[in-house]
C-alpha cells in the first residue's frame, strides 16, 4: 500500500468510527466538501500536509495520533 491509499483509508475509518460524513468533516475542518471528496478519489495522487492537519483538527486528533497507526507500517516505496 502507498502512503496516499493509507491516508485515505485512515480517514475513512476514522469517519466511520465517529459516525461523521465527509461533508461534516469538511465543515469541522474548515475546508470545502470538494476538498475531502477529491482527496478520496483514486486518481488524485498528492495530498497536502496542511489539508491532512486540518482534517485531523476536524476529527479532534493530533497529526501524530493520526499517523501513529499500524496502517503506516511497511508502506511501499514511493520512488521506483
Amino acid at each position: 500500500m502507498k502512503i496516499k491509499e493509507a491516508i485515505v483509508l485512515r480517514f475513512q475509518t476514522l469517519c466511520k468510527e465517529n459516525d461523521i460524513k465527509y461533508n461534516e468533516l469538511a465543515n469541522r475542518a474548515g475546508v470545502t466538501p470538494s476538498t475531502v471528496y477529491s482527496m478520496m478519489e483514486e486518481s488524485r495522487k498528492d495530498l497536502s500536509v496542511i489539508t491532512i492537519k486540518k482534517l485531523c483538527d476536524g476529527l479532534d486528533i493530533s497529526i501524530s495520533e493520526f499517523f501513529n497507526h499500524d496502517i503506516f507500517i511497511g508502506l511501499e516505496q514511493e520512488i521506483k
